[in-house]
């Protein structure tokens, strides 16, 4: 009979391995990948009676698994990895572990400083094809490709997911999160919520901005006569039905200038600045497109509000009210907050703060940011500030984590 891989380790493991720690080191890229490949993820954790086969004590092997249903695509932070990074650098480890190269790291940077790692401090790395030393020439030439390929699986990946959602989304049916005033129904078709009170206060927002000619008008007239928003709760048990909270800002400016109201399906109506990211924060950098960079701009395919006509006046008007009130003195904040997991609440209360020197920050006012399409939009009319620094900051409650906008700076008026 064949000697499996496994049986073939040509002295590589030396005793003094033995007295170190073998490391199983356990991933799945996303929490649905944890569900749904379940058997994977036992393959992965069985790996720690390879090690007792390869003559550690039971004991003396170690399993990482904080990274079950995170990326390793370099752009996530990913404390399994960094600690496995750590053990290894203080030569606790003597084996390395992993069912194929691509749950270690898919980043070439990432990959090698692991490789480089492991060959300052003697640890092996092993699969199920062989265990490899990274400090002999071939078999380091053979962890790079392996690397290499696990680099470019991602990329493969990526490209055929991507083309499978704009395709989609090129024909209108790439379910994307709705505004205001409509539903999807089980089999995808976009509707106007069937509850007649949400229509009607929908439509009752643009006749006042019609009216009333600005957004903080139009807010404090709901206010004032008492009158809420209809959504839909878009994540929990109680997912998908209505809910009615009380206007905010944003929510009325995002109605104005949401193409959908106007009957148009659109997508990718903001792109990611690698420059914009904020450290341990994925989903951060996002940036809002000019309307002819959007990719997917179709007319007439969801039920309108309004008319085409109507709601380039309303984006009209909504500019000029801003030029107007550019020189006035007191700031206007406004921007959107992601979250580190990418699970997205509809609602929430975020904290606008001020820093002179952008290290010290004090809360200048609290407001609602709700769901925009691209995370949650946040909007505050700051009378009393001035030159500085401002964001948004969300506090960490019992279901989402904290997370904080982008940081901008104010110059001093002319």
């Amino acid at each position: 009979m064949a000697a499996a891989p496994w049986d073939r380790i040509e002295g590589k493991i030396q005793p003094w391995h033995r007295d170190r720690l073998a490391v199983v080191y356990v991933r799945q890229s996303t929490p649905q990948q944890v569900l749904d490949h379940a058997e994977s993820t036992r393959l992965q954790y069985g790996l720690t009676q390879r090690a007792v086969n390869l003559g550690w004590a039971a004991s003396r092997v170690l399993v990482i698994d904080e990274d079950l249903g995170h990326s390793a695509s370099g752009v996530v932070d990913r404390a399994g990895f960094q600690r496995l990074v750590s053990e290894v650098g203080l030569d606790h480890v003597g084996l390395v572990l992993g069912l194929e190269m691509s749950r270690l790291a898919r980043s070439g940077r990432e990959w090698h400083q692991l490789l480089e790692l492991c060959a300052l401090s003697g640890a092996l790395l092993a699969d199920p094809d062989g265990v490899y030393d990274p400090a002999e020439h071939n078999d380091r030439m053979l962890l790079g490709l392996k690397g290499t390929i696990s680099e470019a699986e991602l990329h493969l990946i990526k490209q055929r997911m991507w083309n499978g959602r704009i395709g989609k989304a090129r024909r209108g049916e790439l379910a994307v999160p709705l505004p205001v005033g409509y539903l999807r129904r089980p089999d995808g078709q976009v509707v106007r919520d069937p509850d007649q009170q949400v229509q009607a206060v929908v439509r009752l927002v643009f006749d006042l901005f019609d009216e009333l000619g600005t957004i903080n008008a139009v807010l404090r007239f709901l206010v004032d006569h008492g009158i809420h928003m209809g959504i839909r709760v878009r994540e929990g048990p109680e997912r998908g039905t209505l809910a009615w909270r009380r206007p905010s800002r944003i929510v009325i400016q995002n109605m104005l200038r949401h193409p959908a109201y106007a009957g148009v399906y659109v997508y990718g109506r903001s792109r990611t600045d690698p420059r914009r990211r904020l450290a341990g924060r994925p989903f951060t950098g996002r940036v809002r497109k000019p309307p002819e960079d959007w990719l997917v701009y179709l007319p007439d395919v969801l039920p309108a509000y309004v008319s085409a006509e109507r709601h380039e006046r309303n984006l009209a008007r909504i500019e000029a009210n801003r030029a107007a009130r550019s020189d006035t003195g007191p700031v206007h904040a406004e921007g959107l907050i992601d979250f580190p997991d990418g699970w997205t609440p509809a609602w929430i209360y975020v904290h606008v703060q001020y820093s002179p020197d952008g290290v010290n920050w004090s809360t200048l006012t609290t407001v609602e940011a709700s769901w925009g399409g691209s995370g949650n939009d946040f909007a505050a009319d700051l009378d009393e500030s001035g030159a500085g620094y401002y964001r948004a900051v969300f506090d960490a409650d019992n279901n989402f984590q904290s997370a904080t906008s982008q940081t901008v700076f104010v110059p001093a008026s002319a």
